[in-house]
């Protein structure tokens, strides 16, 4: 159950950001719902390519790094979302200051 309210989440955090940040196509909830899932896969493929061993200093950086590529690359898996590089470099932004704000228990 935790994993659907995570999805749902993820995919509304994606929509408020498609609406607010430039250079973020806004989406229907179902295309925020595979994009959400595609981003988690990204992000899950990055983590284990890269590892989890980032020096508590570098963490923040290298994940908000990685974290834009992988929203970059998502709206080639994604039909209907569009992302130039400085939309991804802010929905990482926001996405990184929501996720600060409303922890999850999957992390």
């Amino acid at each position: 159950m935790h994993i659907i309210i995570r999805f749902v989440v993820s995919a509304l955090v994606l929509m408020l950001v498609g609406y607010i940040t430039p250079g973020f196509s806004s989406m229907g909830f179902v295309n925020a719902l595979v994009a959400a899932a595609v981003i988690a896969g990204l992000s899950f493929a990055a983590e284990m390519l890269l590892g989890r061993e980032v020096s508590p200093y570098g963490r923040g950086g290298v994940g908000f790094v990685v974290s834009a590529i992988v929203i970059y690359f998502a709206q080639y898996l994604v039909p209907g979302m569009q992302v130039s590089i400085v939309g991804a470099l802010l929905g990482a932004l926001i996405i990184g200051l929501i996720d600060a704000f409303v922890p999850t228990l999957l992390r």
